[in-house]
């Protein structure tokens, strides 16, 4: 068997490519767990201002109802100012 003088230039290209190939892989990993975590925190930071929202609209409405009911309790009848006349001897 003839050994082949340009083995180690084959050797060298060949690793080379796989160590690329391997850098290359991890990069792609990082960005898609760079992608993921930024989905994530985007996700739970929109669901926090979601529930802001829902949270203080509530409470407007809550007090809205509970000023009317606070108006619709009190009868106009009841708050009628008397007419005092003085009395004369």
């Amino acid at each position: 068997m003839l050994l082949n003088p340009f083995y180690p230039l084959t050797f060298l290209k060949i690793s080379s490519l796989k160590a690329t190939i391997v850098f290359l892989s991890i990069l792609l990993i990082k960005s898609n767990l760079l992608r993921l975590k930024g989905g994530l925190i985007g996700g739970l930071f929109a669901l926090l201002l979601i529930s802001g929202i829902l949270a203080s609209s509530t409470l407007a409405l809550g007090s809205l109802v509970y000023a009317y009911r606070l108006k619709k309790k009190t009868n106009p009848e009841d708050n009628q100012i008397q007419d005092l006349e003085t009395v004369n001897l």
